[in-house]
């Protein structure tokens, strides 16, 4: 896995519903490294603090490799690296390979690996239409959230090298299989609980499923 774009986000104004809000999802590559730190990625925008950024989602990584698809999907949109509001877009990124938990150096950064992205209306805004999110749920390749072990810098042909596997064997697309489950899998939801690295209110609202 190696990374070919680092991309930043300025805040952008849109119009949602009648009124105006703003975001940080209209991000484009920059020349030079980017910084990882705890909560977020130095000099990016992070506006909805309640549900970005912060230690279990400071970056965000998606696939290079899925945006042939998404571009034969919608041919007339302006593509560019970061057009999924990733700050880190992975060539050979892929979920069913993705344990939660695991530990990888990354440039001067060491990162772990810790849920699915759950996409929201602006990235429906992004793309011109709500029904992305329906598109973005069953196309079921969401990238990755991580939390920053230790901070630094990550530049475009940085490699993943794995330092420490998961807790145990749950992956990236398993949780997300879970997540997105009206009945939810058993054994998915045992080792979701099980799994420490998964944060203790979503382990604690799949402790029901049991």
């Amino acid at each position: 896995m190696q990374v070919v774009a680092t991309n930043i986000g300025q805040p952008k104004t849109v119009l949602w519903r009648g009124r105006k809000i703003q975001t940080g999802i209209y991000k484009q590559p920059v020349e030079g490294p980017i910084y990882l730190g705890k909560e977020d990625v130095q000099n990016d925008t992070v506006v909805d603090r309640k549900h970005h950024g912060g230690e279990y989602k400071a970056c965000y990584l998606f696939g290079a490799n899925y945006y042939p698809a998404w571009q034969l999907k919608y041919p007339h949109l302006d593509w560019d690296w970061g057009m999924f509001g990733e700050n880190l877009t992975v060539d050979n990124l892929h979920e069913n390979e993705l344990q939660i938990g695991a530990v990888y150096n990354l440039g001067n950064a060491v990162i772990q690996i810790t849920e699915p992205r759950q996409p929201c209306f602006k990235l429906g805004i992004k793309f011109g239409t709500q029904k992305v999110i329906v598109e973005f749920l069953e196309y079921a390749h969401p990238g990755t959230y991580v939390r920053i072990l230790e901070e630094g810098e990550v530049r475009t042909g940085d490699m993943l090298a794995l330092q420490k596997a998961g807790p145990n064997s749950l992956t990236v697309a398993q949780f997300n299989t879970l997540v997105n489950q009206r009945e939810k899998d058993k054994s998915l939801v045992a080792l979701a609980i099980e799994n420490k690295c998964v944060r203790e209110v979503k382990r604690k609202m799949l402790q029901k499923h049991l």
